[in-house]
């Protein structure tokens, strides 16, 4: 918004009215205490009289900055300044001419200041300025001049002259405040066009990375679930061992896409988090089977402590809980050779924290790189990316996410012998979760599935064939559709178990179409899982509006994928409560 200068003008005077009153107060009293007269009383009613009809006739610019201001407020407002002022330094031909020495050196010492206060305030609005500053001139020049004429001192005109040098030294003053005044409101016009190319920029990237996050995922859910598949058929150890390569490349692929996605959301301020129960034995057992086979491939021995202390449930955002751990885990399985990784759990009942570490008896981290390594995309030594690999995201993600959850991350290494990690979050201790919840949780993926009617909607017909090669071995019957429109007419006719949709589909997206079917009709309460390659919180939070139960991403994790119907269908057929899973 752009405001115009008799508009900055008038908001700058009615911020300052109760000083200017207060101010008048002081010079009326002691203009009285150098001359005693009814004189100052009534000036003082006058400059509040003229301050009441400036703050009136100046309040259309208040209420309308932005506005243009007609030629008759222009006038009008020159015309009340310079009323102001005339009356406002009247005061000083009072003190000049009744005040003795004392009153005239104070008289001046109060034109002068009048003077610098308009010019300061008034430079960039030039009718403004003359209208007050050349009856403050009138004043501060004319009132020794009046005296030498009137009394015959001469030598009163020294300080006519010293008043016309002090005006001088003004005039280059404003002109420089004013030059500087524009630099500056040209740098804020430059810094704001940036800020708003920035803003560009950056919705830009992040609608970019939404784009490639979807366009890499969807040919990598090929790629992975394809490798998962060849795995369970017959293969030679040769075979088996280039699909193993398949599947841990495809594995290194995701988390660099999910470092990356993080990092940007961190950086842009979005990242959300989720306060719920968390069962924090379950959730370290669940870290210790998933890292004890990676650990033991690297001859590393993995244990985990928890101190009996801790909580049994607690409430905090679990799946940025076990990321933060994941990656110190990663970091130190892969720095560890023939050693041993350790991961204890202890809480400080007096900040209501949980303390974890996460030590290793790895090459360790030299003291002067120390600093470095909790910094974007850096690693200890330029050779660390091309031995172990990595985009040295992992641990600057880890500290900001810690942060963000009120905690922190620290770091204690000795080269040689290995690091420590220790974290500490903020957590509230809660009774355990719903029962029934956990009863689903524990449903055995082998047979749950057997027998049940599964909808599943996909337009890429690799991902259907995909679907139906890893959901059928489990024995439910699956009907695959290629948009969200036939999914709505499928479910008019049929009643299914669980429903998969993914979210970009031609004719009708998998948004639009959950809602038709959360509208009403046979499946309005059928378990709804959104399957889908956009992985941003933006859709997690959008599938969370139209009710599914849980949100799964591309590349499809075939274990995840068929616990999750398992539960979601479980928990349908007990009338649970709809609950988004990570």
């Amino acid at each position: 918004m752009t405001v115009s200068g008799y508009a900055m003008v008038a908001q700058t005077r009615s911020r300052e009215l109760g000083s200017r009153l207060g101010l008048a107060a002081f010079i009326g009293t002691v203009a009285y205490i150098l001359a005693p007269s009814v004189w100052p009383v009534v000036w003082i009613c006058a400059v509040a009289l003229t301050q009441a009809i400036d703050w009136v006739v100046c309040r259309p610019l208040r209420k309308a900055p932005e506005r243009e201001p007609s030629l008759a407020l222009k006038i009008a407002s020159c015309v009340i300044a310079s009323l102001s002022v005339i009356v406002y330094s009247a005061i000083t031909a009072y003190l000049w001419f009744n005040g003795g020495e004392p009153g005239r050196i104070f008289a001046m010492v109060q034109a002068a200041g009048g003077l610098l206060h308009v010019s300061l305030h008034m430079h960039h609005t030039r009718p403004l300025l003359l209208s007050a500053v050349i009856p403050h001139a009138l004043y501060f020049i004319g009132l020794p001049l009046s005296a030498a004429i009137i009394d015959h001192r001469p030598a009163t005109l020294l300080i006519t002259v010293g008043g016309l040098l002090y005006m001088t030294h003004l005039v280059v003053a404003v002109r420089q405040s004013s030059l500087t005044t524009s630099v500056l409101q040209e740098a804020n016009r430059e810094a704001r066009d940036q800020r708003r190319k920035a803003d560009a920029a950056s919705a830009a990237k992040s609608d970019f990375l939404a784009v490639i996050s979807h366009e890499i995922r969807t040919p990598m859910n090929a790629v992975i679930s394809a490798a998962n598949l060849l795995r369970r058929t017959r293969l030679d150890a040769e075979q088996r061992e280039h699909v193993m390569m398949l599947i841990d490349a495809g594995d290194v692929l995701v988390g660099l896409l999910n470092d990356v996605l993080d990092f940007s959301k961190i950086e842009a301020g979005k990242m959300q988090f989720e306060n719920a129960p968390m069962d924090v034995r379950a959730r370290l057992n669940s870290l210790q089977r998933l890292w004890q086979p990676r650990a033991m491939a690297n001859g590393v021995r993995l244990n985990f402590e928890i101190a009996a202390e801790t909580p049994a449930w607690v409430s905090t955002d679990a799946l940025r809980l076990q990321q933060i751990l994941f990656n110190l885990l990663s970091n130190a399985v892969k720095f560890t050779q023939d050693g041993e990784v350790s991961v204890s759990v202890n809480w400080d009942a007096r900040s209501s924290a949980l303390l974890m570490q996460v030590s290793d008896t790895g090459c360790g981290i030299p003291e002067d790189r120390l600093v470095h390594i909790f910094n974007s995309f850096e690693q200890a030594d330029a050779g660390t990316t091309r031995r172990y690999g990595g985009t040295g995201l992992g641990l600057p993600i880890s500290r900001r996410l810690a942060e963000l959850m009120g905690g922190d991350l620290s770091v204690v290494s000795v080269v040689g012998q290995g690091s420590t990690f220790s974290v500490r979050l903020p957590v509230d201790e809660v009774a355990p979760a719903n029962q029934g919840l956990e009863k689903a949780q524990r449903v055995a993926d082998a047979g749950a599935l057997k027998g049940r009617h599964i909808l599943a909607a996909d337009d890429h017909a690799v991902n259907r064939r995909i679907l139906s090669l890893l959901l059928e071995p489990h024995g439910c019957v699956l009907t695959l559709v290629e948009n969200g429109e036939e999914a709505v007419a499928v479910c008019r006719e049929h009643q299914f178990d669980a429903i998969l949709m993914d979210m970009q589909m031609p004719v009708m997206d998998g948004l639009e179409a959950s809602r038709r079917i959360r509208a009403g009709g046979k499946n309005s309460k059928t378990a709804l899982i959104a399957l889908t390659a956009n992985a941003m919180d933006v859709h997690r939070a959008a599938w969370k509006e139209v009710g599914a139960q849980a949100f799964l991403t591309k590349p499809i994790d075939p274990v995840l994928l068929a616990r999750t119907l398992a539960e979601a269908c479980e928990a349908a057929a007990e009338g649970e409560a709809d609950v988004m899973v990570a």
